[in-house]
């Protein structure tokens, strides 16, 4: 092996503990010797013989990628970039070899340089992207030291993303049973405000129906207040599998609920949901061995009707309607008009 020979290889040896980020070139500008880090930057793992522009594109500042050009830049900061994807980018410093170490055989070569890289603010993604360890990176680096705080910033960003979710999660868990009746699942008292708030807000038509179970006390009394609550359990059932989703169920107390149903303004449409409900709760309901049996009165308003929109008169009206229905005989479903709030109908007594 000549003297040339060993040295390098003495130089390389060096260089890989050093900075395993290090280009060893000789006087042309090929790769004679590349550092561990450097090997796993380049294709194939293996750069030696490659030209440097062939790995390498200097970015900054502009110059020939000839070696005269380079050894020019000798000592100022260099900017590079990967001429393969994905293009990391690299901050380098050349220093010029002398001429023993750089020359080739019986001295006709110009002087050789290494090349020393770092990543700067790309190494998070270089670390990824080439699967780097500590290990790639001198001991005296301090790129370790911050890769160990991004690490630790990143670990503590997602415990306090899983602490945010869970907080959200017990937040909106929290909200949504404020407003839900416990015994049936649907809305409780607490929701009418800011459904009735939204309704008039948007200017959006709707229906009011306010729906009173009959005959409800008898099944309390006779079989007892777990069948009463099976009876509106499944009422509550009937009236969701009846309604549409974006329709506001509420069970406002005891046996007496409210329905609140955007976009119904058509007589006819509201007429047909009344109906279809009272059918449908009028159906025997399944207790044990035994079937319970209750039926459905309802009173309605329509938006359409007040100018401008009262909710509280909605309501008012509602539940005159709702005693107009119960006053005809229970079952049945009323409409509320002027004429009906003219004859003063109300809960009976």
């Amino acid at each position: 092996m000549s003297f040339v020979a060993l040295d390098s290889v003495k130089l390389g040896a060096v260089l890989d503990t050093l900075c395993p980020m290090h280009l060893l070139l000789d006087g042309t500008g090929h790769i004679r010797h590349a550092g561990p880090a450097m090997r796993k930057l380049s294709p194939g793992g293996a750069p030696e013989g490659m030209h440097l522009a062939e790995l390498l594109d200097l970015r900054r500042p502009r110059a020939s990628d000839r070696m005269e050009a380079l050894l020019a830049l000798a000592g100022r900061k260099l900017h590079f970039a990967l001429r393969m994807p994905p293009r990391t980018e690299l901050k380098g410093v050349l220093v010029p070899l002398p001429s023993e170490a750089g020359a080739g055989p019986g001295g006709e070569a110009p002087a050789g340089a290494v090349l020393n890289l770092s990543f700067g603010i790309s190494i998070v993604d270089a670390v990824r992207d080439f699967a780097l360890t500590s290990a790639d990176f001198a001991a005296t680096d301090l790129a370790i030291e911050m890769l160990y705080l991004v690490e630790a910033k990143s670990a503590a960003m997602e415990e306090l993303r899983r602490l945010n979710t869970r907080l959200d999660g017990a937040r909106i868990e929290a909200l949504e049973a404020s407003v839900t009746d416990k015994l049936t699942g649907l809305r409780n008292r607490r929701a009418l405000e800011p459904v009735l708030t939204r309704m008039a807000e948007t200017g959006t038509d709707f229906a009011l129906m306010h729906l009173d179970l009959d005959h409800f006390k008898g099944v309390n009394d006779t079989f007892g207040h777990a069948a009463g609550d099976a009876v509106l359990q499944a009422v509550a059932c009937r009236l969701t599998s009846g309604t549409r989703d974006r329709d506001t169920l509420i069970r406002i107390g005891g046996d007496e609920f409210l329905l609140v149903l955007p976009e119904q303004s058509r007589t006819e449409a509201v007429a047909d949901l009344a109906h279809r409900l009272t059918g449908e709760i009028a159906r025997p309901i399944p207790y044990g061995d035994r079937r319970l049996t209750v039926s459905a009165s309802i009173g309605a308003s329509l938006s359409r009707g007040y100018d401008p929109l009262d909710p509280v008169r909605m309501m008012h009206d509602a539940d005159t309607a709702l005693y107009a229905a119960k006053a005809a005989g229970r079952g049945i479903y009323r409409l509320y008009t002027p004429e009906l709030g003219q004859m003063g109908a109300g809960r009976p007594g």
